[in-house]
């Protein structure tokens, strides 16, 4: 699984990274998704954040 964060999207909530900081983190005022494949262990916490971001900026692609 991947993830991206779209950045003019993305309103800087901190919900993503609150949710799952094995896999965002905040870079100025946007988050971005640091891992290049998200961790098996980590992919339903990662798939919360997502469906949970108010402004829809986390897309997901499956492997």
């Amino acid at each position: 699984m991947k993830v991206t964060v779209d950045a003019d999207l993305c309103t800087g909530c901190e919900l993503c990274v609150d949710t799952c900081p094995e896999v965002f983190k905040m870079k100025d005022d946007i988050a971005v998704a640091y891992v290049d494949e998200v961790p098996v262990d980590y992919e339903d916490t990662a798939q919360e954040a997502a469906d949970d971001c108010p402004v829809e900026a986390i897309g997901i692609e499956e492997d």
